[in-house]
């Protein structure tokens, strides 16, 4: 308990010092033309801003073509300025979407990411060139190495010359930052960090940071975080909602893909604790799922009434889902 208190006090020291000024006056950074920008936090040590929500592309994916659209124009009109995606979402569909609906109106003034699931370096530069034609864009704001799944996953993605294909993204200007991402095994994570020193290739990793992930034995937030932060690495947010299992519902194409008999939300937890505690984490940027816009409507709402948590309302939280923490409960994707 003690341990995990000191841990809670250092991440909102760190937390502190990601944030920036919203509204202050003569602050540049709250309005672009397009209107006011949500707050805004450090991008780890690439000395970039990001808006402390973004918008995960997944969705984007797989929602209904219209529904797409509106959630891209909701977001763009809330604030929002951080857009992810990746090749392997819908099969292409969501950097389609993205490249027909955000890119040609928005470009300059958005920070745009996309990933590459492959293992070996013939396939992601083959993933790069397609990724840049769907998107309509001749360079990235950040191209991830995307779900590592184990230690020996590492090994094998660097053995095939992924680094290499990534390297060379960076140094031709296709990709102004490299990251990489997960949401299996913190274990991975660390392989990659250890292999590679963080910050020499890496701006950014990403994986889950939720209250579940907090309370299990094999937690992204306890193991990953100080490493990464060690590392100057940003830390991208993701699975804030479990996947939407906080819910204990999710629905595609009007179908049930799961049902959960325990949901965590409203059970146990809010929409707004929830976020709040993965905002108070040190995360540059909480990226969040939207299949239409009432949902990241909600989302932005929440980033705007934003307040930090303090240990002792974290420590109340943590117990409350403690007995759901057990690997494949409610994080049914980690494999540890």
């Amino acid at each position: 308990m003690k341990k995990r208190r000191e841990f809670i006090q250092t991440m909102l020291g760190l937390t502190a010092g990601m944030m920036l000024p919203w509204r202050s006056f003569g602050n540049p950074s709250a309005n672009d033309k397009w209107g006011e920008i949500l707050p805004q936090r450090k991008l780890g040590s690439t000395g970039e801003n990001v808006t402390m929500l973004g918008v995960g592309g997944y969705h984007v994916g797989w929602t209904t073509e219209r529904d797409a659209q509106e959630v891209i124009e909701a977001a763009i009109e809330g604030g929002i300025r951080f857009f992810d995606t990746a090749e392997s979402y819908a099969d292409g569909e969501s950097e389609r979407r993205y490249g027909k609906y955000l890119v040609p109106k928005y470009r300059d003034d958005i920070f745009l990411m996309t990933k590459t699931f492959t293992q070996d370096a013939k396939t992601a530069r083959e993933h790069l060139e397609g990724s840049l034609k769907r998107l309509h864009t001749d360079h990235l704001d950040l191209w991830q190495i995307h779900s590592l799944q184990s230690p020996e996953d590492v090994d094998t993605r660097i053995a095939n010359g992924l680094l290499d294909v990534v390297r060379e993204a960076k140094e031709s200007g296709k990709a102004r930052h490299i990251g990489f991402t997960g949401h299996q095994n913190p274990y991975a994570h660390l392989r990659m960090l250890e292999k590679t020193g963080g910050m020499e290739l890496f701006s950014t990793c990403q994986f889950p940071v939720n209250l579940v992930d907090f309370a299990s034995e094999h937690s992204f937030v306890k193991e990953v975080i100080p490493k990464a932060i060690d590392s100057k690495l940003a830390v991208l947010a993701m699975k804030t909602l479990a996947d939407g299992r906080f819910f204990g519902k999710k629905v595609m194409n009007g179908n049930d893909v799961w049902k959960s008999d325990d949901p965590v939300v409203p059970g146990r937890l809010s929409m707004r604790e929830a976020l709040f505690f993965s905002w108070s984490m040190p995360v540059s940027v909480l990226i969040t799922g939207a299949e239409n816009a009432g949902y990241i409507k909600e989302k932005i709402a929440l980033a705007k009434e934003f307040r930090k948590m303090d240990e002792v309302t974290r420590e109340t939280l943590a117990k409350k889902v403690a007995d759901l923490a057990e690997e494949g409960k409610v994080e049914y994707y980690k494999k540890v």
